[in-house]
This record gives structure tokens, C-alpha cells and sequence, in this order.
């Protein structure tokens, strides 16, 4: 599973490196606006949010059409992207305990979008992420909506883990995977949810994302 969800985790980032990144617009104050490129591109944690990993693909960030619709909601239809703007990641590795963690992001027109769209991407695809055997656990109440799920059932109990969060008009996940047994935990995956979920509000608020995990 760990390796299985690095390929394709590699796989989105690589295409979205392809087009690079760029754009801006006003982000406005109060909550639950329709964030820019430039925004969700700011949203994506970067080396400096994130001491003792290394970064292995720099945040990016997108407009929607589509072929990044196909990654981003490969679904049947791309069901979940409707009214979707843009789409984002970045990926880490962390060289002490072999794990590897991507940040993505959908941003879309309004909340109402993002609310329909978040059972349709994890019912229909997200939520089966981390495994069949897979198990839900507590996030914390960050962001509007929240799931989790948590596996050490690979051939050889790698960890893997799943998250996705809505934050306003945005969709957010964690995908977070180990070669080594033992290499993440539900606290580690629960700390990188919140620093995603908190730099998408910080977004949304009007100011520039600045969450970090504790160093």
C-alpha cells in the first residue's frame, strides 16, 4: 500500500510540475471565498512549515481542466470536480523514519461546491486510500468537515494513512505512507492535517498561510 500511494502521489505532482505555477488575485477578508492560484499555491505547506522533512516537490499549483480533473477525481465523470478552480500539491520525505507525505488540494467557486463535492471524493475514492482494512480515527475538529483513515496492513505493516478535510471552499487531503513499520503515527498524520487545514483558514482569512509544524 505505502509504495502503491508514493507512485501515484509522485505521479500527480510530477504532471503538475509540468505547467509550473504562477497567477494572483485578491483573496478579500472573511471566510469561505473562492481562493486565486496564487493562494492555493500559498496554502500548500513549504519547507519552511515543515522542519525535519525534505521537500521533494515544491508546492504547485494549477487551473482546473481536463486532464488535472482525471488526477485530481478519478471518478467516474471526475464526479467531486464540478465547479472546481484550481488543483495543488506538494510532496516530503523524511529520511529518519522512511516517511513520505503529499498535501492536496481542490479549491472551488463557493463552500456549497466544496460541502457537495467532499462525501462524493471520499466515498467515491479518497477514503479507500490507505487500504481496504483501513480504520477511521480522530482528527481533532479542524476545518468544516474531516475523515481519517489509519492501516498498518501492508505485507509488511508499512503505516499509511489518509485525511481529508474541508476548510471553506477548499478540499484538502493528507496521503502519508512508510517503508519502515512504525514510521508514522496517527499523532504524526493528525499534526499534518491541522497544518494544512490551518493554513487553508489562514488563506481564506486574507492573510498570507504561515502554519507550520513545531520544529
Amino acid at each position: 500500500m505505502a509504495m502503491r500511494n508514493y507512485r501515484w502521489c509522485a505521479a500527480i505532482v510530477a504532471a503538475l510540475l509540468l505547467t509550473g505555477c504562477g497567477g494572483s488575485g485578491d483573496g478579500g477578508n472573511g471566510k469561505a471565498v473562492a481562493l486565486s492560484k496564487e493562494q492555493v499555491r500559498e496554502t500548500l505547506p513549504d519547507g519552511e512549515a515543515m522542519p525535519g522533512w525534505k521537500e521533494s516537490a515544491r508546492p504547485t499549483a494549477v487551473e482546473m481542466d481536463k486532464l488535472y480533473r482525471s488526477q485530481a477525481c478519478p471518478i467516474k465523470g471526475n464526479a467531486g470536480c464540478e465547479n472546481s478552480r484550481f488543483f495543488g500539491a506538494s510532496t516530503f520525505q523524511h529520511d529518519d523514519n522512511a516517511a513520505t507525505v503529499t498535501f492536496l488540494i481542490i479549491a472551488y467557486d463557493t463552500e456549497q461546491a466544496a460541502h457537495a463535492a467532499y462525501g462524493v471524493l471520499w466515498d467515491g475514492y479518497y477514503g479507500k486510500r490507505a487500504g481496504q482494512k483501513a480504520k477511521a480515527f480522530e482528527i481533532g475538529s479542524i476545518g468544516d468537515e474531516r475523515d481519517a483513515r489509519f492501516s498498518t496492513a501492508a505485507f509488511l505493516g508499512e503505516p499509511g494513512a489518509v485525511t481529508q478535510t474541508r476548510v471553506g471552499t477548499v478540499l484538502l487531503w493528507t496521503e502519508t505512507a512508510a517503508t519502515d513499520k512504525g514510521g508514522i503515527d496517527e499523532e504524526a498524520v493528525r499534526d499534518l492535517a491541522t497544518v494544512l487545514a490551518e493554513r487553508a483558514r489562514q488563506a481564506q482569512d486574507g492573510d498570507a498561510p504561515s502554519a507550520g509544524l513545531d520544529g
